[in-house]
């Protein structure tokens, strides 16, 4: 029997999330938009492309929360996009209200499920979910890392023009302006990335995967980037549903670890079925630790903001 995936939002990053599940052939999907119309009508052109692409699975679009019920894992990808001049904050009381809805109805149909959250600004969405469901932080986390480290992996790639799978980084921190970058560990097959890159190049890639996000943005103009992201989002899906146990940088609330308590922000974890089974401990230099820490101030002051309205 396949595992169930519900898609909340059938936007560009929802519905390309939702396409590379069901080309996958592993899980039956629900696509959920408040659209009426929308998801079923991206559904249905999905469903039309299994013959081409070998897909057995089933897939729906919907408005109703009941053909959500039994989901293994829910990717919550609703909200509203970025536009040119808009940072992640600005997209907070918006995106809060939207979240805080969706979370009560994906906890109430689906109470053992998993849930990924996508939408921004990410680690203030994470923790607004983890808080209205009262679930565990193993259950409610969020996809930001991985896209991070990917862009990070890919303009290194292509300075080197080696191939992007031999290059292993991470970032880590909150996903927006103050994201880590981690330099010291980061190696393209063993050597370190220090050693095969000038310091002004790389400090100029660093700062080129901070402003990643803004940079498509600018140039599409009337959205937001959604193939990275939905690739991203994908590869927790699938590392959760096979049970890979794959090392993954995740939005996840710290309990201590890393020096920060009680905030969600990215750092590398442990993925499996149980979901966020670890969270694994780098090494990180003083001035990693510090840059760190900046990152997690600036999540927490969004934070504030939000307890502060809520209150």
């Amino acid at each position: 029997m396949r595992k169930k995936v519900t898609v909340v939002g059938a936007g560009n990053v929802g519905a390309t999330t939702a396409q590379r599940i069901y080309d996958g052939g592993y899980a039956d999907v629900v696509l959920i938009d408040i659209v009426e119309g929308l998801p079923q009508g991206k559904a249905l052109d999905m469903l039309e492309s299994g013959p081409v692409t070998g897909s057995d699975s089933s897939i729906i679009g919907t408005n109703d929360y009941k053909d959500t019920t039994g989901s293994d894992v829910t990717v919550i990808t609703s909200g509203i996009a970025r536009k040119p001049g808009m940072s992640r904050d600005d997209l907070l009381y918006t995106n809060m209200d939207i979240v805080g809805s969706v979370i009560g109805q994906v906890v109430g149909n689906s109470p053992d499920g998993i849930v990924i959250t996508v939408t921004n600004p990410l680690d203030a969405m994470t923790q607004h979910a983890l808080q209205v469901s009262g679930k565990s932080r193993n259950q409610i986390f969020g996809m930001a890392g991985i896209l991070d480290t990917a862009r990070f992996r890919s303009f290194l790639a292509a300075e080197l023009k080696v191939s992007v799978q031999d290059v292993h980084a991470y970032v880590l921190g909150g996903h927006g302006d103050t994201m880590v970058p981690l330099v010291g560990p980061t190696n393209v097959g063993g050597t370190p990335i220090a050693d095969l890159i000038p310091k002004e190049r790389l400090d100029a890639i660093v700062q080129r995967t901070r402003d990643g996000g803004g940079e498509i943005v600018a140039l599409l103009k009337t959205g937001s980037a959604f193939y990275a992201p939905s690739a991203a989002a994908t590869q927790m899906v699938e590392a959760i549903l096979f049970d890979k146990k794959q090392i993954l940088p995740c939005c996840v609330r710290l309990d201590g670890e890393y020096g920060i308590d009680g905030l969600c922000v990215g750092v590398p974890v442990k993925l499996g079925e149980g979901g966020v089974e670890e969270i694994i401990k780098l090494n990180l230099t003083s001035d990693e630790q510090a840059a760190l820490k900046h990152s997690a101030d600036a999540v927490q002051e969004l934070v504030d903001v939000m307890n502060n309205r809520k209150s």
